[in-house]
């Protein structure tokens, strides 16, 4: 689910995207697209922005300040990462990015430092433990690289983190802990993360509905990992990972309970809040509890009688790309959502806290073509033909809140990641996408095939 569309839809014909060109920069993949690659990064340290534009053949580094006014650049061959594809980046004190270079078939990474001063740059070899690990996730924090891997044959979590070209190997063992399913049978910790895969949330990011509905989640801190296991109504098991010391602790916080018994249920963690619901077709209970202390601080219980009063949008519901389409009552909204996976997503700007709660899931229906099918004038498919139809569809609604969980009255206003979705979609020939978020503001850099130039937008939250 794109929440373009609910932004299109409150705002009906009128859209003001708040977006500006920032920079452009001349360069010509020469029709290899499907060999290039663009990604642009931060250094969190100077605040420099650097963006990594690859073609089939060479590499640009630009490097801008803070006010995005180009600095340095750096132009080089690809030479020992042809046919590999640029997994990230970190950089070195010395204020020089380190890529990296992935091929699954060698399993490998290369990492290659980039001196800027005097265009040189050093590589380096790091061989991935693919036949006894699989990859699980990576990201960028703090100018390191992490990867993350689970192991096959153990219960146990293995982080890799590239710090100055050096790389540490954090063993996380999760064998001395205990998990249960969905139906309450006792799991192992590997037989829970393959029955639900993890998903990374990006930090400081609205995450989309249907990442938020996975029942395991991963959230990135400065030295630290948060773990949320969902898979069970009656609670959410979370675990406390500190990436210094090994430690891991475990916490549990019980889900509210209904007069029924729930059919969906999911959490968020966001900012020292566990955020949880639970619902079946009569009743949506939502809970706000404090990480520390585990006591609730907000706590709502919505009957499909009710109004839900916490709801800054209307009730939704949307079958694929279309337009969405207004749910009468909160009865219709929560029987469709009871059948699906829900989930919540916790977003906070410089103004306001924003909670998308809803689900997502898939429909499939079977259509019956008979007598004469005039879609098929050579007559190949025969009468009373069957064809099974799958359609991923959603339901949710928006709630805008203060930062201090103080409900409004505010109306939706779009986020910069609503406008970057919008400019893709109405603007074709920009391709390679790739997007920063930065304190304040939202990079889009992309490459205009029209132009032949990479070119840097700045989108905000919020109408002009």
């Amino acid at each position: 689910m794109k929440r373009i569309f609910l932004f299109l839809f409150l705002i009906s014909n009128t859209v003001l995207l708040s977006q500006t060109v920032l920079t452009s920069y001349a360069i010509d993949f020469k029709n290899k697209i499907d060999q290039s690659e663009i990604m642009t990064g931060e250094n969190t340290v100077t605040h420099d922005v650097f963006v990594f534009a690859a073609s089939a053949d060479s590499l640009s580094i630009l490097k801008y300040n803070s006010a995005l006014f180009l600095r340095d650049k750096f132009v080089t061959n690809r030479q020992f990462v042809e046919n590999k594809s640029l997994m990230g980046y970190s950089f070195s004190e010395d204020g020089n990015p380190t890529l990296y270079w992935f091929s699954r078939e060698e399993k490998s990474i290369i990492l290659i430092k980039y001196y800027l001063e005097d265009k040189t740059s050093r590589a380096l070899k790091f061989a991935i433990p693919l036949d006894d690990k699989f990859i699980l996730t990576h990201y960028q924090k703090d100018n390191n690289f992490y990867l993350l891997m689970k192991e096959k044959t153990k219960e146990a979590l293995t982080a890799f983190i590239f710090k100055n070209g050096i790389a540490q190997e954090k063993f996380l063992d999760f064998s001395s802990f205990k998990f249960i399913d969905r139906k309450t049978q006792p799991k192992t910790f590997s037989q829970i993360l393959n029955e639900n895969p993890i998903e990374k949330m990006d930090s400081g990011e609205y995450n989309l509905l249907y990442k938020v509905s996975a029942k395991s989640k991963l959230y990135t801190l400065p030295n630290r990992l948060i773990l949320t296991l969902d898979q069970s109504f009656r609670k959410t098991q979370l675990f406390d990972i500190d990436l210094d010391s090994l430690k891991i602790k475990e916490k549990t916080f019980m889900k509210p309970v209904g007069e029924k018994n729930p059919k969906t249920s999911n959490s968020f963690y966001h900012e020292n809040k566990l955020y949880q619901i639970n619902v079946n077709a009569d009743e949506l209970l939502f809970d706000i509890k404090d990480y520390e202390s585990g006591e609730s601080v907000k706590t709502f219980a919505v009957s499909k009688n009710d109004t839900i009063r916490f709801s800054n949008s209307p009730l939704l519901m949307q079958i694929e790309d279309r337009e969405p389409r207004k749910l009468k009552n909160t009865a219709k909204f929560l029987k469709a959502l009871s059948s699906l996976d829900a989930g919540l997503s916790v977003y906070k700007n410089q103004n306001n806290l924003f909670i998308t709660l809803g689900g997502t899931g898939s429909d499939l229906k079977t259509i019956s073509m008979n007598g004469f099918n005039f879609n098929d004038p050579f007559g190949d498919f025969p009468s009373n033909s069957y064809y099974n139809i799958e359609s991923n569809y959603s339901v949710f609604f928006e709630s805008v809140w203060t930062k201090k969980l103080e409900l409004t009255h505010e109306t939706h206003e779009p986020f910069a990641t609503d406008k970057i979705f919008y400019f893709l979609d109405s603007h074709k020939e920009a391709i390679l996408p790739n997007t920063l978020k930065l304190s304040n503001y939202s990079i889009l850099s992309y490459y205009d095939i029209v132009a032949k130039q990479l070119v840097l937008r700045k989108f905000t939250d919020g109408f002009n």
